[in-house]
């Protein structure tokens, strides 16, 4: 397998967003690996807040206005470049199809979240599966400036 990072942002944000949009490529399943998310905005103890984030597999409209599809960063140098794209904060969120909602978290603003899944637990798509979306449940109380990165492991 190999590994891939797709950092995103610093981008403010005042919308339930899709956080991160991978797209599988032919015959080259992928697994999400970890998963961080941070802002730089709300830091005093008024602005805190708590969001759920979840992991979405099943939509085939893409959504948009967010960053635009980029290639993953290779971890090893060696490796060839990924098959599948992402796309970053889209603040129109993908739709259509039948979804499974696959993990589900709270984020809590001040703290970050660091997602480490266990072998076990890691979120899987294949092409059949057309996109998965990591994505907030509910728009920010005010702008929030968000960044992170999604690690993504791919094979075939």
């Amino acid at each position: 397998m190999r590994i891939y990072e797709c950092p995103f942002g610093p981008t403010a944000e005042t919308v339930a967003v899709d956080i991160v949009e991978l797209t599988p490529a032919d015959d080259k399943p992928i697994l999400v690996l970890r998963c961080t998310l941070e802002q730089t905005t709300e830091v005093g103890d008024a602005q805190e807040e708590f969001i759920g984030v979840s992991w979405v597999r099943g939509n085939t409209t893409s959504g948009s206005g967010g960053v635009a599809a980029a290639a993953p960063n290779t971890r090893n140098p060696s490796d060839a470049a990924a098959g599948f794209t992402f796309e970053a904060l889209n603040t129109t969120q993908a739709t259509v199809g039948t979804t499974k909602t696959l993990g589900q978290r709270a984020w809590s603003v001040r703290g970050g979240l660091d997602y480490v899944l266990l072998p076990e637990e890691r979120i899987e798509a294949t092409q059949g599966n057309t996109l998965m979306c990591w994505r907030l449940g509910s728009a920010p109380a005010d702008s929030i400036t968000m960044t992170g990165n999604v690690v993504v492991g791919e094979s075939g």
